[in-house]
């Protein structure tokens, strides 16, 4: 087993998450993702500035803003908006970062990776929710 698919193991155990990029659009992974995960047992944070809330629960702007740290956070997001998440989750000591395919870039995958963040890339947690 590779790094990365330990690093999916451990993270599918952590029971708090924090989802940047959830959004309200039923259509979009932001909320498919928000809601599987949800719908699968584990606390779930949204994180988007655009909304309050979504389906009636708090969204919060940023993760700095979260009332609990949360173990993992997956980006749904562009890759310079992660860039910029990947501070916020360092300062915070979270350890696990989940990037959903086309959030990471070789700039975001280099910055996680120099800051020891145990990361997931290229892999999608509907999919490994679903195996």
């Amino acid at each position: 087993m590779d790094e990365i698919e330990m690093n999916k193991q451990v993270m599918l155990t952590k029971k708090m998450w924090a989802v940047i990029g959830a959004t309200s659009n039923t259509e979009k992974f932001g909320y498919k993702i928000w809601k599987k995960l949800k719908d699968n047992g584990y606390e779930v944070f949204a994180v988007n500035p655009k909304y309050d809330y979504i389906d009636g629960e708090k969204c919060y702007p940023n993760l700095k803003a979260l009332p609990n740290t949360p173990d993992v956070v997956d980006f749904v997001v562009p890759p310079k908006t992660s860039l910029k998440a990947i501070d916020d989750a360092h300062e915070m000591g979270i350890e696990y970062l989940w990037f959903q395919p086309g959030t990471a870039d070789e700039e975001v995958i280099e910055k996680a990776e120099n800051l020891n963040k145990k990361i997931v890339f290229h892999d999608c947690v509907l999919v490994a929710l679903d195996d």
